[in-house]
């Protein structure tokens, strides 16, 4: 069945960019930390007790657990569909907020926003990407991956001011309370509009693809999904290749990122949510670029440049945070920093995705991505908890900025070992659609 119009394919697209506006909140994570350590510091009755040390475990587990169960999700998606599991990820999501907005216990926001909001942005999040892009051909796989996880990046844009706002009137329980019911209904309402394809469909802009590799069979071959089951992936070195190097990628970003309201504490005062904000427009930005760059020059070539980009940046904030802590008063720069380290972090959400449908097909897309995901987490994890080690112990955000740049650098270095044999493929049929295009509009 061929299908001219992707209409359909635009309406579940819109409504996974809408569950990951709402699943986006995790990025906003800087903001609940500093009300958290505003409690420590006050102290009495009602106070947070913790260790200034584990200010980041709730986030650094939601992170791990977010990565891990998207093996789960990823699964399920694949045996059950996008409705059912992002359903799922809505209630588990809904009500982790729900049970921290109810306590200051340590170990409950572990449980609460650590355990269930972690698992709830997995199944949100798992069958977003692979219902939008199963309505749309090859050559557009980067660019409606781009659309629809740039929806997570840009959350903080929203839910930054809306959680200044919300803190200001009722406190921190009351926001995640508020925050909790509104993400239960918006999620579950959403997942509704998540369907698969009906079986032969055929997106358009396939027959160009026939057309253009119909004469050779080696490029016909690669134009072809290669559907690779996850315990063939995981004997695959080009997997565990790629997993250390989206665990350093996501790992070094996430140290900021998790940061980025006490960096920005010192040169914009109460208005650092403003920081916050202008990361989570340079994450979005960065996955719906990365998303189109990479279906024109490859992901290899994309994903080399995001990493050098990215360790610059790292070191030119190392020059501008002091010994004693304190980042540069320059208000403006940092906040150009923080959009471009935003970017560049949003652009490997974008690009890992494409890789794993490029080399290991559709069919199980949900679980392969599942599984190289988990680079993510276990990055978020280690990375987050040793940032924020270092900063108390050394006062200062300058080593672990230092160590991440180190980090991506050694990153772009394991790039040139991936391979990207579609990359000649896609230009062909870009070039060759673009030809149909012109040639139509002329009749």
């Amino acid at each position: 069945m061929f299908q001219s119009s992707n209409r359909k394919g635009v309406v579940v697209t819109a409504a996974g960019t809408g569950i990951n506006l709402a699943l986006g909140v995790l990025y906003a994570w800087s903001i609940f930390k500093v009300a958290i350590k505003q409690s420590i510091e006050a102290g009495g009755a009602g106070a947070f007790h913790w260790d200034p040390a584990s200010l980041n475990d709730p986030y650094a587990t939601c992170c791990f657990v977010f990565a891990c169960a998207m093996i789960l999700a990823g699964r399920c998606q694949d045996t059950y569909g996008p409705r059912i599991t992002a359903m799922i990820g809505g209630v588990l999501v809904g009500a982790g907020f729900i049970w921290v907005s109810q306590t200051t216990d340590y170990f409950s926001w572990l449980l609460g926003f650590g355990v269930l909001v972690g698992a709830g942005i997995a199944f949100g999040y798992s069958p977003s990407t692979p219902a939008a892009i199963k309505w749309f051909p090859p050559h557009k796989v980067g660019r409606i991956t781009g659309i629809v996880v740039a929806g997570f990046g840009l959350a903080s844009v929203y839910i930054a001011p809306l959680t200044k706002y919300l803190l200001g009137m009722g406190g921190l329980q009351t926001t995640m309370l508020v925050l909790g019911i509104a993400f239960l209904v918006i999620v579950c309402g959403m997942s509704s509009m998540l369907v698969n394809p009906p079986a032969g469909y055929t997106p358009a802009g396939m027959v160009e693809r026939r057309n253009l590799s119909a004469g050779n069979a080696k490029k016909r071959a690669l134009f072809e999904d290669t559907e690779v089951g996850p315990r063939q992936v995981l004997k695959s070195p080009a997997f565990w290749l790629l997993w250390l190097i989206y665990f350093i990628g996501a790992g070094a970003g996430l140290m900021v990122v998790g940061n980025i309201a006490g960096m920005a504490k010192n040169s914009l005062g109460e208005k650092a949510f403003i920081a916050v904000a202008m990361l989570a427009i340079g994450n979005a930005l960065g996955r719906l670029a990365a998303g189109m760059l990479s279906d024109k020059i490859g992901r290899k070539k994309t994903l080399g440049c995001i990493f050098v980009f990215q360790a610059v940046l790292m070191f030119v904030a190392v020059s501008m945070t002091g010994d004693a802590g304190n980042v540069s008063s320059n208000a403006l720069l940092l906040v150009l920093l923080t959009t471009f380290i935003g970017f560049n972090y949003g652009a490997n959400l974008t690009v890992f995705p494409s890789f794993t449908k490029d080399m290991w097909g559709i069919k199980n897309f949900g679980m392969n991505y599942g599984f190289l995901f988990t680079a993510w987490g276990v990055g978020g994890l280690v990375m987050s908890r040793v940032s924020q080690y270092l900063v108390v112990q050394s006062g200062s955000f300058r080593i672990s900025l230092m160590c991440a740049g180190i980090l991506l650098l050694a990153g772009a270095c394991l790039i040139t070992r991936v391979k990207d044999e579609k990359d000649e493929l896609r230009r062909m049929l870009a070039k060759a659609n673009s030809k149909s295009a012109l040639a139509a509009d002329a009749a």
